[in-house]
């Protein structure tokens, strides 16, 4: 695809910043976000679905935990307030979401564990206990399967995965898919035309 997405590497758009504010769990969260990077404007409707019917961790949870595509920062901020005992990997393409993403996390106090990277940047050697993503499903079919294909496999092997994607969007052939590609995937929960999909091997 051609032209300035939210999964472009460097935004060309000039940057309009401005606050999104969401509830988790009684728990309100206040985020800068800014043009060039997904859902400028707005908590998403699919992440907001799958905060709130995805089993979230909470302060027994350890180990590394993914926000694939994690745009300004919603997830990895949410996941980190509650598994505090858990470093969050926030990994985007977008130089600008990633700049976002450290600066919520300063901003709420979580910067000692979200680390936020490029694709590339994580080590090798980093397994995680729980991969979250709103997957960007425009970036096409062959690009999203081959994306799923390089982050999934780095689950440990009782990790879990929690994916939300728009059922018109392909959320049902995605979880076709995945069960092709020889994960265990069930549909968790289906809400304002979203499903939320929990993987594991």
């Amino acid at each position: 695809m051609t032209g300035d997405h939210y999964f472009s590497t460097e935004p060309t758009a000039e940057a309009h910043r401005r606050e999104v504010t969401f509830t988790v769990e009684g728990r309100i969260y206040t985020l800068t976000s800014s043009s060039g990077v997904f859902s400028a404007d707005r908590l998403d409707p699919g992440t907001a679905v799958l905060l709130r019917k995805a089993d979230l961790p909470g302060p027994a949870t350890t180990g590394a935990l993914l926000d694939l595509g994690c745009g300004y920062g919603p997830i990895a901020c949410v996941l980190a307030t509650r598994a505090v005992a858990a470093t969050v990997w926030a990994v985007d393409v977008n130089a600008r979401a990633r700049e976002l993403t450290a600066e919520n996390a300063a901003r709420l106090g979580l910067a000692d564990r979200i680390r936020v990277c490029a694709p590339d940047d994580v080590p090798a050697d980093v397994s995680f206990a729980e991969l979250w993503s709103n997957p960007p499903i425009r970036i096409g079919k062959s690009d999203l399967h081959d994306m799923l294909g390089r982050w999934l496999p780095r689950l440990t092997p009782d990790g879990v995965a929690w994916l939300v994607v728009a059922r018109h969007l392909g959320g049902d052939s995605l979880q076709r898919w995945l069960d092709e590609a020889g994960w265990r995937v069930g549909r968790h929960a289906s809400q304002k035309g979203y499903r939320v999909l929990r993987v594991t091997r």
